[in-house]
């Protein structure tokens, strides 16, 4: 059973005798399974171990869909976005508000985000992510320095216009959810 280094995962492949034309991926732990017909080409299993990695790869970038996700993506971001400088202490999804997409209470670090997000591109999560977190470490509100800080996220421009025309849109009625 070899295995090869793909990505954060391990990838072992399993010929079977049994199999004759279709392959399939498990997940185990940290390996992903991949079961293949024994009489595959090596050109065969390099292709399939490909496409299955990738498959797997973009469901794990998929947006966080429970609370210990969003908790995950803001320590992610908060790392690589905000050089450790947030004080994370609870993140979760809550009903969505008429007046805003997320809120932070600084004292505790406690950040609620609207489960209106949940439909939205991963940048605009992130984005918005970001701007709450960077709350726990400035409390002046939205001060230059704030935004110095928050607009460090990837695609912050972007995600603010997103935002603003999905606002607009909201307040007229014409949308229910983002597409």
């Amino acid at each position: 059973m070899p295995k090869q280094g793909q990505s954060s995962f391990e990838v072992e492949v399993v010929r079977s005798a049994r199999r004759t034309k279709t392959v399939s991926g498990k997940l185990v732990g940290n390996t992903l399974q991949i079961r293949i017909p024994a009489t595959a080409t090596k050109k065969q299993e390099e292709q399939w171990v490909a496409s299955l990695v990738a498959k797997l790869e973009k469901k794990a970038q998929k947006k966080p869909q429970s609370d210990e996700q969003l908790f995950q993506r803001a320590q992610t971001l908060n790392a690589t976005v905000l050089e450790g400088k947030a004080d994370l202490r609870s993140i979760m999804w809550v009903p969505p508000r008429k007046s805003y997409w997320g809120s932070c209470d600084s004292a505790s670090g406690i950040i609620r985000i609207s489960e209106a997000l949940r439909d939205v591109p991963q940048y605009v999560l992130d984005a918005v992510i970001v701007h709450e977190l960077t709350h726990t470490f400035i409390t002046t509100g939205h001060s230059p320095e704030f935004w110095r800080w928050a607009d460090k996220a990837p695609q912050a421009e972007r995600a603010k216009g997103y935002l603003e025309a999905w606002a607009r849109m909201l307040s007229l009625g014409a949308l229910t959810k983002p597409s």
